[in-house]
C-alpha cells in the first residue's frame, strides 16, 4: 500500500472528491493545497472519449503558452548553411549538422527540444531510435521540422507545450508553476483546453472529455467542471 504522507493527507481535506468545481475554483484550490518547498508543476489530465488505437482519433499537438512554462528550455537545431546562423541568432542553445548527430549517437541528451530542417531528416533517422521513445524525434505537424528555425526557436523558448493522448485516452499538459499568478494559470488553462476542444477527432463520438482534473506535482487532484472549462476556453 503506497504511504500517505501527512501533509497530504492535510491538503487532500481541502479538496471535495465529489465537487466539479469551476476553473477559478479550481486553479486557486490547487495553488492552496501545493505544500511542497520546490515550485511544483501545476498539470491538467483530460480523459477523452476516444479510441486512441484509430488513427483517426489520435488527439496530438503544440501550443504555445501565453503566459510561458516557468521552466527554460534547451534547444538544439539541427541544421546546415545559412540556416546555422539564423538558429544561433535566434536563441538556439546547440546548432549543428552531422556533429550534432554524431554527439547524440554517442550518448548526449543535455536538451528539451530538437528542431530540424527537412534537408538534415535523412540523416536524423540513424539517431530516430534514441530521440523517438524520449518525444524528441522532429516532427513537421509540430512545428520542429521547419525552414523557419527562427520562429521554431523563438516559439520553444516562449514556452511551447507538446500534448498527445496516451493509449488509455488521457492527455496530460503542464500549465505553469504553482508560483504563477491564478491570473496566468488561468491564461494558459484557456489555451491548452481550447486547443484540446478543437482537436476532437471527428470519428469521436459520445462525450469528448469525460473528466478533467487539475494538480501539482506532489498534490491532490482537483476535478473541473468540463463544461464551465467549455465555456471558459472557447
Amino acid at each position: 500500500m503506497k504511504k500517505v504522507s501527512p501533509k497530504y493527507k492535510l491538503a487532500a481535506k481541502e479538496v471535495d472528491p465529489s465537487k466539479q468545481y469551476t476553473v477559478s475554483e479550481a486553479l486557486t484550490l490547487v495553488k492552496k493545497v501545493a505544500f511542497a518547498k520546490f515550485d511544483e508543476t501545476v498539470d491538467l489530465a483530460f480523459r477523452l472519449g476516444i479510441d486512441p488505437r484509430h488513427a483517426d482519433q489520435m488527439v496530438r499537438g503544440a501550443i504555445v503558452m501565453p503566459a510561458g512554462t516557468g521552466k527554460k528550455t534547451t534547444v538544439v537545431v539541427i541544421t546546415a548553411g545559412e540556416k546555422l546562423a539564423e538558429a544561433e541568432k535566434a536563441g538556439a542553445d546547440f546548432v549543428g549538422g552531422e556533429d550534432i548527430i554524431n554527439k547524440i549517437a554517442g550518448g548526449w541528451m543535455d536538451f528539451d527540444r530538437v528542431i530540424a530542417t527537412p534537408d538534415m531528416m535523412g540523416k536524423i533517422g540513424k539517431i530516430a531510435r534514441v530521440l523517438g521513445p524520449r518525444g524528441l524525434m522532429p516532427n513537421p505537424k509540430l512545428g520542429t521540422v521547419t525552414t523557419d528555425v527562427a520562429k521554431a526557436v523563438n516559439e520553444q523558448k516562449a514556452g511551447k507545450v507538446e500534448y498527445r493522448a496516451d493509449k488509455n485516452g488521457i492527455v496530460h499538459v503542464p500549465i505553469g508553476k504553482k508560483s504563477f499568478t491564478e491570473a496566468q494559470l488561468t491564461e494558459n488553462f484557456k489555451a491548452v483546453c481550447g486547443a484540446i476542444l478543437r482537436a476532437k477527432p471527428a470519428s469521436s463520438k459520445g462525450t469528448y472529455v469525460k473528466s478533467l482534473v487539475v494538480s501539482a506535482t506532489m498534490s491532490p487532484g482537483v476535478r473541473i467542471d468540463a463544461l464551465d472549462a467549455s465555456a471558459v476556453s472557447l
